[in-house]
């Protein structure tokens, strides 16, 4: 029930950041790291990786769309990382300092979360609550 829960919630999460990406590329676009290619359309396309991984996440009729989108939406969120350390070195070396460390490590830390919530909620995983066999 927990992680049925926690699947809507991340779905959700995602669905609402897919549309920000589509709605206000602005500060998406502030964030990307300067090798990055065609950044606008990388942004547009973020975007739409996230609804579909929302709505593939969220759907209750397949399971394998739903492990299909868990594996995009963690694969993506590792995909991104280099933007958000790109984000926090930019912001940090501000004169103001930015948001601070209590702002960006909290957000370094959460990444690895967030893709194993996916896996773990679109049940791709288990771990660490897979129940051990008697021997």
């Amino acid at each position: 029930m927990i992680r049925t829960a926690l699947r809507f919630v991340l779905a959700i999460f995602y669905a609402y950041a897919g549309y920000r990406h589509l709605a206000g590329p602005e500060p998406f676009l502030q964030i990307m790291p300067a090798w990055v290619p065609f950044p606008e359309q990388v942004i547009w396309w973020t975007g739409i990786a996230e609804l579909a991984g929302a709505a593939a996440l969220a759907q209750p009729l397949s399971a394998r769309l739903r492990q299909a989108g868990a594996i995009g939406l963690a694969l993506y969120a590792l995909c991104v990382w280099p933007a958000n350390v790109n984000h926090m070195l930019m912001d940090m070396a501000r004169e103001d300092g930015g948001w601070g460390l209590a702002y960006h490590v909290p957000r370094m830390i959460a990444q690895p979360v967030i893709i194993w919530l996916a896996l773990w909620t679109g049940r791709v995983i288990d771990w660490p609550f897979r129940r051990r066999g008697g021997a």
